[in-house]
């Protein structure tokens, strides 16, 4: 489900873009295969993966040649043994160990790569234009600087997500990569299609806006409020069940 609506709704990701992974259990989880489509997946081309090789791998400081990279994720694999899990699976397996994310979701939409491609990347990551991008995306999103897909961006985004944590007190709903994408951990598939769909809206009235004059952003105290509100917690729980 997750994958096939990311792959359908607009353009989040075409031909082999992006990629999805649900935890199976404590250290296992499924991912998607390298070079399979969102919109066409078929369970016979998700691989189920062991995670604590690639967290050691993440942990160490020791680099890695791509065929290593590429030997480590074939070494990972429990089922799906004909297939190759994709480079970004790396970061999957760590973002799946943060309290409450079961899904994660990675896409390259286009309006959130126009913002993530220019100048203005770290002011749409720190700020908000409304409610919905609060409760959806999160008060901020972690911003991450480019870096090689697999382990060089893994370490990059298990560098700042730890640091968001540290200073909010709070995993990240979504994740944005300069020049490449984002990323959004939920509990649920419906939390992570919610926020993806919500971050490109926002960036499509961020671009909208710097057209006319600039953005209008939201006072951080409103953005507290809607962030703590019990019905916007209710209405989240609600939106799970669809």
């Amino acid at each position: 489900m997750l994958a096939h609506y990311l792959g359908d709704a607009g353009q989040m990701a075409i031909c082999g873009e992006g990629n999805v992974s649900g935890k199976i259990s404590d250290g296992r989880f499924l991912v998607k295969a390298s070079g399979t489509v969102l919109q066409t997946l078929r369970p016979s081309e998700l691989v189920e993966v062991r995670a604590d090789t690639m967290l050691e791998s993440l942990e160490s400081d020791m680099s890695l040649t791509d065929e290593e990279v590429t030997a480590l994720l074939l070494a990972a694999r429990v089922s799906g043994k004909a297939l190759k899990p994709s480079v970004e699976t790396l970061f999957h397996a760590w973002l799946l160990t943060l309290p409450h994310v079961q899904f994660v979701g990675h896409v390259h939409p286009i309006a959130v790569n126009q913002v993530l491609a220019s100048l203005s990347a770290s002011v749409f990551a720190r700020r908000r234009m409304f409610p919905d991008q609060v409760v959806c995306c999160g008060a901020e999103s972690v911003l991450v600087p480019y870096a090689d897909p697999g382990l060089a961006l893994a370490r990059h985004i298990r560098r700042r997500v730890r640091a968001f944590c540290e200073r909010t007190g709070t995993a990240p709903k979504t994740i944005l990569v300069r020049n490449h994408g984002i990323i959004a951990c939920g509990s649920t598939p419906q939390d992570v299609m919610a926020a993806l769909a919500m971050a490109e809206k926002a960036a499509a009235i961020f671009v909208g806006a710097a057209s006319l004059g600039g953005p209008v952003f939201m006072d951080p105290h409103d953005i507290a409020r809607i962030a703590g509100r019990a019905d916007e917690h209710y209405r989240q729980k609600m939106l799970r069940r669809m």
